[in-house]
């Protein structure tokens, strides 16, 4: 199972960007995706995620009200909205899922099996 997340970049603050999570490989079965990003000299963090089933969603207080998590299942592809972006949403975005045991959303990390390889976003002041 591969993770494939794309469409960070170097943005102004106040811009916006969407980020894509696609999966490649064999069919697998998740209970959730979520993003998580990492800081430069910070440990790693939770953004957002969503249960496919049914499109419950959970966000981090930093993001409330600026980012819009969504899948589409049609095409096993998640996707972050991030509006407003500020320069401290600086970090390394990584797309993953969990197994396929239902259960709540979740911000933990451990939860997560599969893992995406990563997409820069750098927001500029």
């Amino acid at each position: 199972v591969q993770l494939q997340a794309s469409g960070g970049g170097l943005v102004q603050a106040g811009a916006s960007l969407r980020l894509s999570c696609a999966t490649s490989g064999r069919p697998f079965s998740s209970n959730a995706w979520g993003w998580f990003r990492q800081a430069p000299g910070k440990e790693r963090e939770f953004v957002a995620a969503i249960r496919w089933r049914d499109a419950v969603r959970s966000y981090a207080d930093s993001v409330k009200g600026r980012f819009i998590i969504s899948r589409d299942g049609a095409s096993n592809t998640m996707y972050l909205q991030m509006n407003n972006l500020r320069p401290d949403d600086t970090a390394v975005y990584y797309c993953a899922a969990t197994g396929p045991a239902y259960g709540p959303v979740t911000y933990r990390d451990s939860e997560y099996v599969y893992w995406g390889q990563g997409t820069q976003v750098t927001v500029s002041s």
